[in-house]
C-alpha cells in the first residue's frame, strides 16, 4: 500500500513518534509517506531526525518529509492527523493564571472551564483553516483525525463548519478500562469487556463484564476502595462512582474541573485530590508537567535520538486509536474502539448536534457507531451541562461574539460555582486581551475590552491556587529519575 499521512502539529515530538511507530507496526504500511508540519522549524527538525533514524534502523522504505508549509504537507494526503496546541505554553499559562485571579482553580484547563473555552477560541479558527486545505488539496474523501483538545469543540467545528469527514480520538476510555481491570484482579485488560459512552472526558462505563461475568456498582466500589494506590489517588472518582453508580473514564484531576462540586472552595480541593502526580488534581498540574517535559526533551534530546535506533516491536504497539483505525480502513481487519463523532442518535438522551464519545467498529466501509445507547440520568445531566457550554463556545469562536463567549463561560459548571457574573465578564475581557494575538475573530472587540478593564471595579487576587507546585529544574528531574531507578 502507498498513501500519504499528514501530521499537523508534528512538533509534539513524543506523541508524533508514538503515532509513527504504531502505524509502522502494520506490515502493509511500510511504503507510505509521512508529511510532518508545524509552525516551529526547530521542533520539526528534531522530530524528523528521530523518525528518519527509526526508518533507517528498521530498513524501511517509508518516506518522511517536514515543512512549515501546512498546505504542502496536506496536499494529496489520505489521512490528516492534528495534535496542535495553538498559542503553545505561553497562552496555556494564561488559561490557568488569569482564572486563578478570580478564584477558579483548574488542574488541566483544556476541555471546558475558563481555560478550555479560551483554548477552543484559539484552536477553532485554525481548525477551519485545516479543513479548508483538506477540502481543497487533500485526497478526495480524506479523513481528519483530531487528537487536539478541546476535543468536542474542535471536532464539532470541523464537522459542522469545516465540512470535513472528521473523527475525534483520545485515550481516556482505554486508561480507565486498564484501571478497572487492575482493581478487579484481571490478568490482562483483555479480560474486561465494557460499554463506555458519554462525551469526551465525561464518558461513563455503563456496562462491565469480567470474563463474561457482570460487574455491579457495589463490587466495583469495594474493589477501588481496597486498592492501595487508587483508593487515595482517585478519591473524587470513587465518590462520583458511589453517587452516580458508574465509573468515569477521566482522571481525578480532569473530572474535578468539569463538575461544580469539588473545586469550588480551597479546602474542598485539597480534600479530594492527591499530590503524588499532577493528574490527580494539582493546580495547573498539566501546565507544569508540559513545561517540564518540553525542557527535559530539549536537554536530553541526544538520548531520545539514540533510542530511535532500536527496532520497532509490534508487541509494544500502543492502544492509541489512530493506527488501528487506519489498519481497519485499509485492510478490512475490523477494529472496535470508542470514537468522538456527531451524535445523531448514537446516545438517545444527548442532543443530536453534540459530539459524543461512544463505541463503534471500523472496517473498509468506515467508522460504524453503535446507536441507541441511553446514559444513566445523572450522567446525561452532567454531560448536558458541558454540551451546552461547548455549543455556545463553538458558536462564539465562529462568530467572534464576545458577549456569547462570556455567556458560555458563565454557564460553565465550575465557573458558575465560583464566580459572579461581574467577575466572569471582567475575566473574559482580561483573557481576550491577553491572548489577542491568537484570537483574530475578536480583534474588533479588544479595544472596548481594554477600555472596560481600565475602569473595572471588580477585585482580583494574585492566587497561586490551592495545590500548586513549582516547575522542577532539569537537575531535579534527573535526581528524581535516578532515585526511581534505584528503588525499581
Amino acid at each position: 500500500m502507498s498513501f500519504k499521512i499528514a501530521i499537523i502539529g508534528a512538533g509534539s515530538v513524543g506523541f508524533t513518534k508514538k503515532l509513527f511507530t504504531d502505524i509502522l507496526c502494520v506490515p502493509e504500511f511500510k511504503d507510505i509517506e509521512f508529511a510532518l508540519t508545524d509552525i516551529s522549524e526547530h521542533n520539526l527538525g528534531m522530530i524528523k531526525a528521530i523518525l528518519d533514524r527509526i526508518v533507517e534502523a528498521n530498513g524501511l522504505p517509508t518516506r518522511v518529509t517536514a515543512t512549515t508549509a501546512r498546505r504542502k504537507a496536506i496536499e494529496g494526503a489520505r489521512y490528516i492527523i492534528s495534535c496542535v496546541r495553538v498559542g503553545g505554553l505561553e497562552a496555556y499559562a494564561d488559561d490557568i493564571r488569569i482564572p486563578l485571579k478570580y478564584g477558579i482553580d483548574q488542574c488541566v484547563g483544556d476541555t471546558i472551564c475558563a481555560g478550555g473555552i479560551l483554548y477552543g477560541q484559539r484552536n477553532i479558527p485554525v481548525i477551519l483553516d485545516f479543513c479548508r486545505d483538506i477540502r481543497e488539496v487533500a485526497e478526495t474523501n480524506a479523513k481528519f483525525l483530531n487528537y487536539a483538545n478541546p476535543m468536542a469543540m474542535n471536532t464539532w467545528a470541523a464537522i459542522e463548519y469545516g465540512k470535513v469527514d472528521t473523527v475525534g480520538l483520545r485515550h481516556g476510555v482505554q486508561h480507565g478500562a486498564e484501571q478497572i481491570a487492575v482493581v478487579l484482579g484481571a490478568k490482562s485488560p483483555r479480560e474486561l469487556d465494557y460499554v463506555c459512552s458519554g462525551i469526551n472526558h465525561q464518558t461513563w462505563f455503563i456496562e462491565l463484564r469480567l470474563n463474561g461475568r457482570e460487574i455491579g456498582k457495589d463490587e466495583l466500589i469495594a474493589a477501588f476502595e481496597a486498592h492501595p494506590v487508587y483508593s487515595r489517588q482517585e478519591k473524587l472518582r470513587i465518590d462520583v462512582l458511589r453517587r452516580f453508580g458508574v465509573y468515569s473514564t477521566e482522571s481525578n484531576g480532569h473530572l474535578s474541573e468539569y463538575l461544580p462540586w469539588y473545586r469550588k472552595r480551597p479546602d474542598e480541593i485539597t480534600r479530594w485530590i492527591d499530590m503524588s502526580d499532577w493528574i490527580h488534581g494539582e493546580t495547573g498540574g498539566y501546565l507544569r508537567y508540559s513545561t517540564e517535559t518540553r525542557n527535559w526533551f530539549e536537554t536530553e534530546y541526544p538520548q531520545f535520538l539514540e533510542a530511535a535506533s532500536k527496532p520497532i516491536d509490534p508487541q509494544k504497539r500502543s492502544n492509541e486509536h489512530a493506527s488501528h483505525i487506519l489498519e481497519a480502513l485499509e485492510t478490512n481487519r475490523v477494529y472496535r474502539g470508542h470514537f468522538n463523532v456527531k451524535n445523531n442518535g448514537v446516545v438517545t438522551n444527548l442532543p443530536p448536534d453534540a459530539i459524543v464519545e461512544s463505541p463503534g467498529f471500523v472496517d473498509r466501509f468506515g467508522i460504524n457507531m453503535a446507536a441507541g445507547i441511553t446514559l444513566p440520568e445523572a450522567c446525561a445531566a452532567t454531560c448536558m451541562a458541558s454540551v451546552n457550554v461547548q455549543r455556545m463556545s463553538v458558536h462564539a469562536a465562529i462568530s467572534g461574539d464576545i458577549d456569547l463567549l462570556k455567556l458560555a463561560v458563565l454557564h460553565d459548571p465550575l465557573v458558575g460555582a465560583v464566580s459572579t457574573p461581574e467577575e466572569v465578564w471582567q475575566m473574559v475581557d482580561e483573557m481576550v486581551v491577553a491572548q489577542a494575538q491568537w484570537l483574530p475573530q475578536y480583534a474588533h472587540a479588544v479595544p472596548a475590552a481594554k477600555e472596560r478593564l481600565s475602569k473595572s471595579l471588580v477585585k482580583t487576587s494574585e492566587w497561586a491556587g490551592a495545590a500548586r507546585r513549582n516547575v522542577r529544574s532539569i537537575e531535579e528531574l534527573r535526581a528524581e529519575k535516578a532515585a526511581l531507578k534505584q528503588t525499581g
